[in-house]
């Protein structure tokens, strides 16, 4: 096959699930893309990530897009609540210390009490305390204490996409968007990292502050030849995967209000331009920090999870057919599912489910559809969110959920993304920030006139009022 000499750039998304390789073309299309799945690694001191693994199976997708297309630039986007341990003199290596820890390692929620006397207050960091190691400075936190030798070793704390850019450039930044990341690790209130980084004595161990659109220099001269990029192939630092998604419609919107819900195994709200001061640790309310280093007022509830119990527990199943008369069903027999159907999360985090009504007379799907509708009304309401809202990911094969949002939402217009691989266009734009200017694809939401819908409404917030 004739290599494609235009210029391409190449995107390396690791997920939690999944890790994945774009190839854009000069247009942000995807005209090459490969995926593995990404497991945990349980053979070592700590659950963690196979970094090993995922460098070699990059290396050999690299290899193979590099014969067929001309790379001149890459980056990367990753999930958050991640870091690596370096010791910057071990290039060549994976330069690891320590493992790189799984975020969903109960044991480092082991000395909580001693680590929340650490930790700065709310209103400072906006970062809840969270389950497992979802709070980054928790992690580290937990490895000072229980390997205080390697922790001393190292010589860097680099956040996960930045961990990679350094196996690539040999150049070692920090980055905003994973650094705020309900880490506890900075505060916003100061603009500064926060006082448990001090506690933890590692202030200098966290390299200068970049962008994530910085350029770390061209690709090693040896690992460029290894994996056939030209020698002039420049890698960016790389961004937080929830703030790719939302840079899109940052730099679309520009000083428009808006929010975007992001869907999946989490519903995450993220509202630009909404006060700090709105958000309630308790409700599952906490800042992000975007691209561009101003705050994103954020509200979440395990909505793919919840729906998913909401079905099963109600006697239906997820592919199950059902339509609008089915929604009025519900509503017209007074049958209600009432929070929390996830274990911990979201604004009711912790409350005891319940069904109000005869729930085997109605459809268990439909009442899934409508209790995510007004889930995601009642943290847009939290947010004091103003402007258009924007609908990604998995709700969006749930056309009446959408219609539902946007008959709750008269007030405020609801759009549906078009886009497959939104994280993956936001971290395009890091390869090409002087002309970034983004034009989100999107479609209305249906309209529906359900009958009864603010009434049904209002009743359900009053049960849950009754039956806290």
């Amino acid at each position: 096959m004739t290599k494609h000499n235009n210029e391409h750039a190449l995107i390396i998304d690791i997920g939690k699930t999944h890790v994945k390789l774009h190839i854009l073309n000069g247009t942000c299309e995807s005209v090459f893309s490969k995926q593995m799945s990404n497991t945990v690694d349980t053979s070592g001191p700590f659950p963690s990530a196979r970094v090993e693994d995922i460098w070699d199976w990059l290396c050999s997708a690299i290899c193979e897009a590099s014969s067929d297309y001309f790379i001149a630039k890459m980056t990367i986007t990753t999930h958050g609540a991640t870091a690596a341990l370096i010791d910057n003199t071990k290039q060549g290596t994976n330069g690891l210390v320590l493992p790189v820890l799984d975020y969903e390692y109960t044991d480092t929620f082991s000395n909580s009490e001693a680590y929340q006397t650490a930790c700065s207050p709310f209103e400072h960091t906006y970062s809840p305390s969270l389950p497992a190691g979802l709070n980054l400075g928790r992690q580290l936190f937990w490895l000072k204490q229980h390997y205080p030798d390697s922790f001393g070793k190292a010589t860097d704390i680099l956040m996960y996409p930045q961990y990679w850019a350094w196996r690539f450039t040999g150049a070692r930044y920090s980055e905003i968007t994973s650094l705020g990341c309900h880490t506890d690790l900075w505060s916003i209130e100061n603009n500064d990292y926060s006082a448990l980084v001090d506690t933890l004595d590692c202030r200098d161990k966290f390299p200068p502050m970049a962008p994530a659109w910085q350029s770390c220099g061209v690709i090693l001269p040896d690992l460029a030849n290894q994996l056939g990029l030209p020698e002039t192939c420049e890698f960016f630092s790389g961004i937080h995967d929830s703030n790719a998604s939302f840079l899109r419609y940052r730099l679309a919107q520009e000083s428009t209000p808006f929010t975007v819900i992001s869907t999946g195994t989490w519903t995450i709200l993220m509202a630009s331009q909404v006060e700090l001061s709105n958000l309630d640790a308790s409700r599952d309310m906490l800042a992000n920090i975007d691209a561009l280093g101003s705050p994103i007022a954020c509200a979440r509830f395990m909505g793919g999870r919840e729906f998913e119990a909401i079905c099963e527990q109600a006697g239906s199943w997820l592919g199950e057919q059902f339509g609008l008369d089915d929604i009025q069903k519900v509503i017209d027999s007074q049958v209600f599912a009432l929070p929390d159907f996830s274990d911990g999360s979201g604004p009711f985090g912790g409350r005891k489910a319940e069904f109000i009504g005869q729930v085997d007379k109605v459809s268990g799907i439909a009442l899934a559809t409508l209790y995510c509708a007004l889930m995601i009304d009642h943290q847009l309401d939290n947010l004091d969110a103003q402007g258009d809202i924007y609908i990604e990911g998995a709700f969006l094969k749930n056309p009446l959920l959408c219609a539902l949002v946007n008959q709750l939402r008269s007030h405020q217009q609801v759009l549906l993304s078009k886009d497959a691989t939104g994280t993956v266009l936001g971290a395009a734009y890091l390869t090409c920030w002087e002309e970034a200017s983004s034009q989100i694809d999107t479609e209305m939401a249906a309209k529906v006139d359900v009958v009864g819908l603010t009434d049904y409404k209002a009743q359900w917030l009053q049960q849950l009022a009754d039956h806290h």
